[in-house]
């Protein structure tokens, strides 16, 4: 299957829909009431075509292993703060795998087979971490670049057991704000790739819901830093 293919498939145009789960997925929810204020609202959304389940335990996803080379770009630091809902109460939920992945800043993603390109046995832009005590990880990467068909988004999945010891995962993507994206794009390497084709308003799978996944982007020395709170409910 080619991207565009992939994409069609996907509902860029249309709705989103989840493929390729292997695990019974789980909901995550959140108050509106701020009575559980570390709970948040946020929609599953897609896998996409590009995931590839490395098990690459790391925190700086820049480098690839296979050579040592180091991905060029903006600098991004990524803290996801999970939690898990028992009830009236929102806990950290710990020892949770979670994985990003997402492309470089030329539309390229790692280890996969494209018409535009063959990355297979790179592993750049991919990793997980499992979260600590207080349901933290921290990833080091860059801010991504941007491919046709869609806007500029990091993929992110969490995987952990409930008590029943039924695995579940939960799958979605993080966003951008445009005029942030406007301003890493024009320098290099983003620059060569031109002008967008599509931004967060024309993405058909932001519409289902990307309002609700857009990262809250700081100023972090030469790039940026973003912490990502999620509420899971594992039924």
């Amino acid at each position: 299957m080619n991207r565009r293919d992939a994409l069609a498939l996907l509902g860029v145009t249309g709705t989103a829909v989840s493929l390729g789960c292997l695990f019974r997925p789980f909901r995550a929810i959140g108050s509106t009431d701020g009575t559980l204020p570390d709970c948040i609202v946020r929609p599953e959304q897609t896998e996409g075509p590009y995931f590839v389940d490395e098990r690459l335990n790391r925190s700086d996803i820049r480098i690839d292993p296979s050579d040592g080379s180091i991905k060029n770009g903006v600098p991004l630091r990524l803290t996801l703060m999970v939690s898990r809902i028992n009830r009236s109460a929102c806990t950290p939920l710990s020892g949770a795998m979670v994985d990003i992945w997402h492309c470089d800043a030329l539309g390229i993603y790692s280890d996969v087979r494209d018409p535009g390109f063959n990355t297979r046995g790179k592993k750049f832009l991919r990793g997980y971490q499992v979260t600590d005590a207080t349901g933290i990880v921290q990833f080091t990467t860059i801010y991504p670049g941007w491919y046709q068909g869609r806007t500029v988004h990091i993929h992110f999945k969490i995987r952990t057991t409930a008590a029943s010891e039924r695995i579940y995962d939960f799958t979605s993507q993080l966003y951008f704000d445009e005029s942030i994206t406007d301003q890493v794009h024009a320098q290099e390497p983003y620059a060569s790739m031109g002008q967008r084709t599509v931004k967060n308003n024309r993405d058909g799978i932001f519409r289902d819901g990307g309002n609700q996944l857009m990262l809250p982007l700081m100023k972090d020395g030469q790039g940026y830093a973003a912490t990502f709170r999620i509420g899971l409910q594992m039924a």
